[in-house]
């Protein structure tokens, strides 16, 4: 919904409302003065499945009628936004995208809690140990960078997101899976914070 409240003039989102009849609203831009109209789409109310890792609970989600809907894409419930990972059709048909009058039910993760990812350390003698952990979503991490997790340091060779392997560069804990490297001696940047659970 944020893209209704988007200045068409200037772009800012520094954006008020001045006249509100119904769905219908008459906005003004801070920054440029410029005034316009909208009308807000019908509003459909559809259960969403929220997971917190190993804890999920039902909430209700509200998506525009007539729109088209992804996995991806983040929504607002009544317990906050939500990012999509399953859309269900009737019939309990999973799709990738769909238009929202279609939609059955919605699973997705809540944004509010810390995202967790796996961490594998390279011993000697082909030896892996692996850890769960968790970071604020928005935390970087780079490849290079020597890192502390259970008494082990070790140098991120790997970082392996939703959307493939990274060899060289960084993402953002959101998108991180697992973190890969061999254990070295020496000081780590920083320590990682192990998940045990809700």
């Amino acid at each position: 919904m944020e893209e209704y409240f988007v200045c068409p003039e200037c772009g800012s989102e520094d954006v008020e409302v001045i006249k509100e009849r119904g769905r219908e609203l008459t906005l003004r831009c801070n920054e440029c003065h410029h005034v316009w109209m909208i009308i807000l789409p019908k509003l459909r109310e559809v259960p969403v499945v929220v997971s917190e890792h190993e804890r999920s609970f039902k909430v209700t989600g509200y998506l525009p009628e007539g729109d088209e809907v992804k996995v991806g894409d983040i929504i607002e419930t009544e317990k906050g936004d939500v990012r999509i990972t399953g859309i269900e059709l009737e019939g309990q048909k999973r799709v990738e995208r769909a238009s929202t009058d279609d939609v059955k039910t919605l699973w997705g993760e809540n944004l509010d809690f810390p995202a967790v990812f796996g961490v594998s350390i390279y011993l000697k003698d082909g030896v892996t140990q692996s850890f769960k952990v968790k970071a604020e979503r928005e935390e970087e991490f780079v490849t290079g960078e020597a890192l502390e997790v259970g008494g082990y340091t070790f140098v991120v060779e790997k970082i392996k997101t939703r959307k493939g392997m990274v060899r060289h560069g960084k993402a953002k804990a959101d998108e991180i899976t697992r973190l890969m490297g061999h254990a070295i001696r020496g000081r780590a940047r920083r320590k990682l914070e192990i998940y045990r659970g809700h």
